[in-house]
């Protein structure tokens, strides 16, 4: 990166530096790692630099977990050869499919150091009906 700064201003390479530093903010989705904690669907998705209360809408429909955020980030660079201003914004949005029997009431969702994890527990499963095998026959 320091050999291009030779060849182009600083500016230019900008969106360069934040691709190379792992800045994909040009899509609409938010990276989200999901898991089974036990009987529970544990979602973390990664959101920083947002206020939960006014920035975060989580939701349910039709057996679907709804996760949409809207992000705008300001910055300004001052320097003895110029002045830059940078914003980036945008809206995310996820979806994940809830575990059967998962109840909307019972849903919690919590924001800590950048990551929104939202828990939806599901009943266990009762095994109350013996299995039954069934023949295979060659046809």
């Amino acid at each position: 990166m320091a050999d291009l700064s030779k060849w182009a201003p600083s500016d230019m390479l900008e969106p360069v530096r934040r691709f190379l530093d792992g800045d994909l903010t040009m899509g609409s989705t938010i990276k989200v790692e999901q898991f089974q904690d036990g009987s529970t669907l544990v979602v973390r998705a990664e959101v920083p630099g947002i206020d939960p209360e006014r920035d975060v809408d989580v939701s349910v429909s039709d057996g679907m977990l709804h996760i949409k955020a809207e992000r705008e980030e300001k910055s300004e660079h001052k320097s003895k050869t110029g002045y830059r201003s940078e914003f980036r914004y945008g809206s995310f949005v996820r979806s994940i499919a809830l575990p059967p029997g998962a109840k909307e009431e019972d849903i919690t969702a919590s924001y800590k150091d950048g990551v929104l994890e939202v828990r939806a527990p599901a009943p266990v499963a009762t095994t109350g009906e013996a299995s039954k095998k069934i023949r295979v026959d060659r046809g």
